[in-house]
């Protein structure tokens, strides 16, 4: 007797690639049309999964379709149904999809209590799930079946990816969708089935690099990534090996003296120098198996402690300041800067080697104006947002406020150079004086001026004139922050500075420009629908 029918098959096909499938990216939504047929439910523009909104019925209409699938393939296989090994993997993925689902609210309640710095020894819940494991995969049905508590951890993970990736990046465009998926692709790579088989302990040895403008949220996105690593589950315990809020450790070396950040980076040993009155662990030490440290602006080390660092990131080991004894690093390595990393590299500001330890892994946080342009209505959603821990109830009113002023003032095409940053501080003199004056500043985000830029161009050899031509574009693209609005001063079509833009970035590694800019915002998740068609995910 066969395990599955046309229909039966159909249906499980689907479910197995949503399990596959990052939920960020455009085929997701393809996949719950084609499950739900005309019970589809479009939302809009905005088509997005969120913590804090109502179930998607979407997404109850898959559920309950795969848990009646799943309960007549039970009864089938107690029966005496032999399943055919693709078979065994499909109903095992449809199995999961609804153990996932069945307690994803559990999982939710240990990550609120968590940010809430309540102590979250026990996972209540896990008893329970053990036991439904084990009713919906027998081992004798899924004699390859991942281990329950393992299952478990990786649960968890999801979950965290979810809430943080939606806490920490703001947005209904498209852009900010692939922001989403190119940060959920980062933590589980584009094949999840191998990530839960065999990369789940191995991707902290993967580096993330994160560059764009100052002021678009870089350490949020590495926060994000930084909060959701994997956490194994102590089954006899009943607990996770360590408490995930407390892992992620970010250090500004901008804000840091170099002989202060040695210290606090790799540590330092008694008596090292005058003020080492005891041995200092560091944050590498301190960051532990499960743990990850960001460094922002990776670009202001200077040339010796980027050899250190570069040792650290090639061997996994480190010495403390004024210690012979070797240390292992196990955690994740995070790297954030708004400097353009090639030219900082033509300058000899920046090692080339040390780069190409970093760039195994690369997310690019775009200016605030280009998801503007994208998606006007963001503005909204983000005024409101800054607005909320300023004045409190009054949130929605100062946000309607703001974006008057703005618009009157500043005009709806304001470029926004600061980024974030910038708009909180709109918010706050807005809030203080009904009024705000912005800062015009003469050179790109970069800083440099258009003759550095080229000089630099020159000191790496004698450029064609398409070279010359693509850095000039490069260097417009940069202040004004689109295609559309660089292409306006060049006199030119904005596909044709597209092309440049993309040419040069394939031509010299540059990680600030791609094909398709994300855009990232440093603010929480608030949907703001409007009519249209963005594709986007829910879990």
């Amino acid at each position: 007797m066969a395990l599955l029918n046309r229909q039966e098959r159909r249906l499980a096909l689907i479910v197995s690639r949503l399990v596959q499938t990052n939920p960020f990216g455009p085929e997701w939504l393809d996949l719950e049309r084609e499950v739900l047929g005309r019970a589809f439910q479009s939302v809009g523009r905005c088509h997005v999964w969120d913590p804090e909104q109502p179930e998607h019925p979407n997404l109850t209409a898959i559920s309950h379709r795969a848990e009646e699938l799943v309960e007549r393939l039970r009864k089938r296989l107690q029966r005496g149904a032999v399943p055919s090994p693709q078979d065994q993997l499909l109903y095992q993925d449809v199995a999961l999809y609804v153990l996932y689902r069945r307690y994803r609210h559990d999982f939710d309640a240990m990550i609120a209590a968590a940010l809430a710095d309540r102590a979250v020894d026990q996972a209540e819940f896990w008893p329970a799930f053990r036991r439904r494991f084990d009713e919906l995969l027998p081992e004798i049905v899924v004699p390859c079946r991942p281990a329950p508590e393992h299952l478990f951890a990786s649960f968890f993970q999801i979950r965290r990816a979810f809430a943080f990736i939606f806490r920490f990046i703001m947005g209904t465009s498209r852009a900010a969708m692939r922001l989403r998926a190119d940060v959920w692709s980062s933590i589980f790579t584009c094949n999840i089935r191998r990530y839960l088989r065999s990369l789940y302990h191995q991707m902290r040895r993967l580096n993330t690099l994160i560059v764009g403008p100052s002021g678009t949220g870089k350490e949020l996105v590495a926060r994000a990534i930084g909060l959701s690593q994997y956490v194994p589950f102590e089954a006899q315990q009943g607990r996770f090996a360590v408490n995930f809020a407390d892992s992620f450790h970010a250090i500004n070396l901008s804000a840091m003296p170099p002989t202060l950040i040695e210290s606090e980076l790799f540590g330092h040993k008694r008596g090292a120098f005058t003020d080492a009155s005891r041995d200092h662990q560091g944050w590498l030490g301190a960051c532990g198996s499960y743990g990850s440290v960001f460094l922002d602006e990776i670009s202001e080390l200077n040339l010796p402690l980027q050899v250190k660092l570069l040792r650290l990131l090639e061997t996994r080991e480190f010495h403390r300041v004024g210690d012979t004894q070797t240390y292992p690093f196990r955690g994740k390595f995070l790297a954030a800067t708004h400097r353009d990393l090639p030219l900082e590299i033509s300058r000899g500001r920046f090692r080339q080697d040390l780069y190409y330890r970093l760039c195994s892994d690369v997310i690019v946080t775009p200016s605030l104006r280009e998801q503007l342009a994208e998606c006007p209505e963001d503005l909204h959603d983000l005024l409101l947002f800054i607005a909320r821990p300023v004045v409190g109830e009054e949130a929605e009113v100062l946000a309607e406020e703001v974006e008057q002023w703005t618009a009157k003032h500043l005009g709806r095409d304001y470029p926004w150079p600061g980024n974030i940053r910038e708009l909180e501080q709109c918010v706050r003199n807005i809030l203080v004086r009904r009024d705000y004056r912005p800062l015009r500043l003469p050179v790109g985000p970069s800083g440099a001026t258009l003759p550095e830029r080229l000089t630099a161009v020159f000191q790496q050899g004698w450029p064609t004139i398409g070279e010359l031509v693509d850095e000039y574009i490069r260097v417009v693209y940069e202040r004004t922050g689109s295609y559309e609005e660089a292409a306006k001063m060049l006199g030119c079509n904005w596909r044709t500075v597209k092309s440049r833009i993309d040419r040069a970035h394939v031509g010299d590694g540059s990680p600030g420009a791609v094909a398709f800019p994300p855009h990232a915002v440093s603010a929480g998740r608030r949907a703001r629908c409007a009519a249209g068609g963005t594709r986007g995910p829910a879990p």
